[in-house]
C-alpha cells in the first residue's frame, strides 16, 4: 500500500473546520478518505462530579489524548484499521462504544489543536488553517452547544470568556504560522492564502 496523503484542518472553535472537512470529503470522495475528529480524543473525565467537569478547561492541550491520536496516525498511515474513541459532549465522558476508521488513500485530521501540537503537526503532508472572525466564531459556538450539547447560553458565555477565548490566543491563533494553507472567513469566501509552513 502506497503510503496515504494525510491532511490536517485546523481552526479555532466555529471557524469552519467541519464545513471545508466536508468540502474535501466531498470532492475527494468519502471512501476514498479516513476521517478523525480530534474531539473524538478529549480525555474521559467520568471520575470527576458532574459540576466539576463543567468548571474544567477544555481547550487546553492536556484535556486531549493527543497521544492516541498520534498513534492512530501511524496505524493509519502504515495501512491498519483504529478502532476511535467516542466522546460525549452533553456528560464529558467517553462512550463505552468506539468504531471503526479503516485505512485509506487519504487520512483527514481535524480539530482545533493540531497544529499547536508538533506530534500531530510532524504527520501531516497538508496543513490547512480555517481563519474566521472572532464574532462568528463565538456566535456558531453559542448556537452549537445550546442546540447540541445542552448548555444554557450563560455557560457558553462563561465558559468562552473563561477558557475558550484565553485558550484560542495562546495555543490556536499562533498555530496558524505552521499552515501551508489558510482559508479566510471559514471557506465561505472561496479565497485560500499560503502559509509559511515554518517551524515544521
Amino acid at each position: 500500500m502506497t503510503k496515504p496523503v494525510t491532511i490536517g484542518v485546523a481552526g479555532g472553535t466555529g471557524s469552519g473546520k467541519t464545513t471545508v472537512a466536508q468540502a474535501i470529503l466531498e470532492r475527494v470522495g468519502r471512501g476514498q478518505i479516513a476521517h478523525l475528529e480530534q474531539d473524538a480524543y478529549y480525555r474521559d473525565l467520568g471520575h470527576l462530579p458532574v459540576e466539576e467537569r463543567r468548571r474544567v478547561n477544555f481547550d487546553h492541550p492536556d484535556l486531549l489524548e493527543t497521544e492516541l491520536l498520534v498513534e492512530h496516525i501511524h496505524e493509519l498511515q502504515a495501512g491498519r484499521p483504529v478502532m476511535v474513541p467516542e466522546y460525549d459532549f452533553t456528560t464529558d465522558t467517553r462512550r463505552l462504544t468506539r468504531h471503526l476508521i479503516e485505512p485509506r488513500p487519504v487520512i483527514l485530521v481535524e480539530g482545533i489543536l493540531i497544529l499547536a501540537e508538533k506530534s500531530v503537526r510532524d504527520l501531516l503532508d497538508i496543513k490547512v488553517f480555517v481563519d474566521t472572525d472572532a464574532d462568528l466564531r463565538f456566535i456558531r459556538r453559542l448556537l452549537r452547544d445550546t442546540t447540541e450539547r445542552g448548555r444554557s447560553l450563560g455557560s457558553v458565555v462563561e465558559q468562552y470568556l473563561k477558557t475558550v477565548r484565553p485558550m484560542h490566543l495562546e495555543f490556536v491563533e499562533p498555530s496558524n504560522r505552521y499552515a501551508d494553507v489558510i482559508i479566510p472567513e471559514g471557506g465561505q469566501s472561496g479565497r485560500a492564502g499560503y502559509g509559511d509552513g515554518a517551524g515544521t
